[in-house]
């Protein structure tokens, strides 16, 4: 009897963090807020890459795009966290320094220059995110 009451208060105790769990991973997942970025407007540019930044919390693209002045301009593209781009087929080099892209992206709402990632392709014609 006393071995069935230790299963039932460890299956209890599991029961509770898994209960636990499953509230707070909403919490958990949504650490940060996309309003920031003006979802009514999407960019679509040729730019080239500066850095991919493979970091967590969130993955970064630095691009230079060219301005209506003709002049480069960097923009910092934020994407999601490693572990769910990796399982969409993205890796550490999937964008090199020098790379020419086409890439679309919600812009800030103040007009800095960054922006949510959507979609990019590659010269090779391979794309990443919703093309």
């Amino acid at each position: 009897e006393e071995k069935s009451m230790r299963y039932h208060k460890n299956l209890l105790r599991k029961i509770i963090i898994l209960a636990f769990l499953i509230v707070n991973v909403d919490i958990v997942h949504s650490h940060h807020s996309t309003s920031m970025f003006d979802k009514n407007v999407i960019r679509h540019v040729d730019a080239v890459v500066k850095e991919f930044q493979w970091t967590n919390p969130h993955v970064w693209i630095q691009i230079y795009i060219e301005n209506q002045n003709g002049k480069q301009e960097e923009w910092s593209i934020e994407t999601t966290g490693t572990n769910g781009l990796f399982r969409k087929g993205w890796r550490p080099n999937s964008f090199k320094p020098g790379d020419i892209i086409e890439i679309k992206f919600n812009p800030m709402l103040d007009g800095s220059p960054a922006g949510g990632f959507i979609g990019a392709k590659l010269t090779n014609g391979k794309t990443f995110g919703r093309w």
